[in-house]
């Protein structure tokens, strides 16, 4: 789903769903986004049910969901709008207090992961990296992510005995991102470079910088990989690559 055109038809317009139980958490975001670059919010609900709901009803870009609501959580409308094949994009608002929420909001295909407390240009930006399809990990997921994959929290990450003496990588990691896990059969080296800067926060033209290509052959190598690994976004292959050890 891509952002709509104004009628202008020269200023892009993202339409925004906000949903959180909290009237006050609702009416800050609203603050914090409408109208700020081309951004627009259509609307709000208060549960995960009225989320649904509304997006059947307002088509939006991009939905902020909160992740613990009363009636249907936000995990719960996450998992209902892909098995129904809404193609909405959802950014998942929390507190971080819950490491198994993370990684099954990822999992069930959540773009990113907002804090609550973030300031108003981090809401902008996610809003924006969200519409345009650009998941991208601050740096508090992945660094949760690289610290679940460290004590085992991941299957098939970790150290050989699934745990970790610190919050430092798994052993066989380097700290510049390299690794001692080989691809998994099917993957290039190449392709398994490029998942591995996935995995670690860059985006396509950081990668593209990184390993001398395109940001057209990294797409290229991404597309494979999406198809190899059975993922559907840089996300889920982020985690898939922790769970292969890269």
């Amino acid at each position: 789903m891509d952002a709509m055109v104004s009628e202008t038809g020269t200023t892009p317009r993202t339409r925004v769903l906000l949903v959180d139980d909290e009237a006050l958490m609702r009416s800050g975001l609203r603050l914090m986004i409408d109208g700020v670059h081309g951004i627009e919010v259509v609307g709000e609900a208060a549960d995960g049910q009225a989320a649904l709901e509304q997006i059947t009803e307002l088509s939006p870009d991009v939905v902020l969901m909160d992740i613990r609501m009363p009636r249907m959580t936000g995990l719960e409308a996450l998992r209902a709008l892909r098995e129904r094949g809404d193609e909405a994009r959802v950014v998942m608002l929390t507190a971080f207090d819950t490491d198994d929420f993370l990684l099954e909001a990822l999992r069930a295909g959540a773009v990113s992961f907002l804090l609550k407390d973030s300031p108003p240009e981090d809401v902008v930006q996610a809003v924006a990296d969200a519409a345009a399809d650009r998941p991208r990990f601050s740096p508090d997921v992945l660094g949760r992510l690289v610290h679940l994959a460290a004590h085992g929290r991941i299957a098939g990450s970790g150290t050989a005995d699934g745990n970790a003496a610190d919050g430092s990588a798994a052993d066989g990691a380097a700290s510049d991102g390299t690794s001692a896990a080989p691809a998994p059969d099917g993957v290039t080296e190449r392709e398994w470079e490029v998942a591995r800067l996935v995995a670690q926060g860059l985006a396509n033209q950081e990668i593209g910088e990184t390993l001398f290509m395109s940001v057209a052959t990294v797409k290229t190598h991404l597309g494979r990989l999406y198809h190899k690994l059975q993922v559907t976004n840089r996300v889920q292959l982020a985690i898939r690559v922790l769970e292969l050890g890269g």
